[in-house]
């Protein structure tokens, strides 16, 4: 699959600690900053965070957390927005909250969790940060910071939390490193947190004992370490919160889950493609494949494929996934892999055809009209991709991979006007806005004598630039 390489851009970020002016817990502060300027920081975060912190642009694993995440957040009450779940490639084991939202999820928590319940343990957690408005209560707890003073230093510690060594740097070059600089949650959030996720892990249909399990080996993993993972700093784990959570459990019904394919197979993925190296990873995974059976030994089996092509073993990564293709043919993970063989054989008819096919079951799929742009770019059918991507933007307007894989089709079918205009949109994404307005001006030299699409750019213009004074408020 077309993945973009890691993207963002960051502010910089510190939140009060005086524990004394929080609102009574189960209040969800709502004077301290409005909705509409939470959506507002949260977005200048998103954008500046996409721009600087190792994301990954990938369609299958930002699919696989987006569904986890969902269905969390329809458990949820005082859900007052739409959330965003993204990926950050890191090995360390964490999570983050902010404003709007949105939540970051590290690579390093998906491989090192046992399980799917593990994993959505974690979410829900933060999930309950957010509609419970943590972060708004301890803006509330500074009465003399405003709002959108107190986003600008937000920032720094997201990107430290994305991406540690970015992040010290950007906090130590702000006037946030005068500062405390930190979003640890009281000992309160914490506990209603803990309390509202695993109330949501449960009516989600997920072990409510997953909290307690991933504390508790995530506790003694780095018990005698003098660096503990970001997560804990963040979330302090003293024993007496393991105890509170695994006693909290046991209020729930045992409610066994089944092992689920996706997230093994997402597991298996970032192993293959993101941490060691091809050759390592076709003895681990081939090791995986003769040891276990089932779903596991499927998701196994992905592995070495992806390792396999990472390797540059094409016939042997065909093999193997020509006996996972007979097991599941409508399987996304399996489909993706295809279309990257068939293009590595120069054969993308043969994407092409698996994609069409697909596209018929899951219209606007990302993994599918992604793939399948990718493949008709390759095939020279650039008209045809265009297509593709234009209406899967009709529903993702602001999709970061399939605003660059449309620049690079317009580029290749010469329209030069809509290629600036997509490339304009890919800075915005950045928050870089001047460069943005750079390619406008330029998508401008080539409309010629075409004036609705002018009016249209300079429409856009005054857009952009009502966003870059935004931004500079926040500073």
């Amino acid at each position: 699959m077309f993945c973009a390489g890691s993207s963002a851009q960051v502010l910089n970020l510190s939140q009060g600690t005086d524990k004394n002016a929080l609102p009574e817990i189960g209040v969800v502060a709502s004077d301290a900053i409005s909705i509409d300027k939470e959506l507002q920081i949260g977005d200048v975060l998103m954008r500046q965070l996409r721009g600087q912190a190792p994301m990954l642009h990938d369609p299958l694993l930002q699919e696989y957390v987006q569904d986890l995440g969902n269905r969390l957040v329809v458990q949820a009450d005082n859900v007052k927005f739409p959330f965003e779940f993204f990926v950050i490639n890191n090995s360390e084991i964490n999570a983050f909250a902010f404003f709007g939202g949105h939540i970051g999820v590290h690579t390093g928590l998906i491989v090192q969790a046992e399980n799917e319940s593990e994993v959505a343990s974690v979410l829900a957690h933060e999930v309950s940060h957010v509609t419970q408005r943590h972060l708004a209560r301890s803006i509330q707890a500074q009465q003399k910071a405003s709002p959108l003073a107190m986003a600008s230093m937000f920032g720094g510690l997201l990107l430290a939390l994305a991406n540690p060594e970015a992040g010290i740097a950007a906090m130590q070059a702000s006037s946030a490193a005068s500062r405390q600089a930190s979003i640890n949650y009281t000992r309160s959030n914490e506990q209603e947190a803990d309390r509202v996720g695993m109330q949501i892990l449960a009516q989600a249909g997920f072990d409510p004992n997953a909290s307690a399990s991933f504390f508790q080996t995530l506790a003694a993993k780095y018990r005698n370490r003098s660096k503990p993972p970001a997560f804990l700093l963040t979330h302090p784990l003293p024993e007496s919160r393991i105890s509170d959570v695994r006693s909290r459990a046991q209020q729930y019904r045992v409610n066994y889950v089944a092992p689920n394919l996706s997230f093994h197979l997402a597991k298996a993925r970032i192993v293959a493609r993101y941490y060691h190296s091809a050759r390592h990873n076709i003895s681990l995974f081939t090791e995986q494949l003769e040891k276990t059976r089932g779903l596991f030994q499927q998701a196994a089996r992905y592995g070495l494929v992806l390792s396999y092509l990472r390797d540059e073993q094409l016939e042997a990564a065909q093999q193997h996934l020509d006996i996972l293709l007979k097991q599941d043919r409508e399987n996304l993970f399996y489909l993706d892999t295809a279309t990257d063989i068939a293009l590595a054989k120069e054969t993308p008819q043969v994407a092409i055809s698996l994609l069409r096919e697909q596209e018929q079951r899951t219209p606007r799929n990302p993994v599918v009209a992604l793939n399948l742009a990718n493949a008709l770019m390759e095939d020279k059918q650039t008209a045809a991709a265009i297509d593709v991507l234009r209406d899967f933007l009709l529903v993702q307007p602001e999709h970061y991979l399939a605003q660059q894989l449309l620049a690079d089709a317009y580029r290749a079918d010469g329209r030069l006007l809509e290629m600036h205009q997509s490339k304009a949109e890919i800075y915005a994404a950045l928050a870089a806005y001047d460069r943005a307005i750079d390619e406008l001006h330029s998508a401008y030299n080539y409309a010629s004598e075409r004036q609705l699409e002018k009016q249209r750019i300079r429409a856009r213009i005054d857009q952009f630039r009502e966003a870059q004074q935004r931004l500079k408020t926040l500073r």
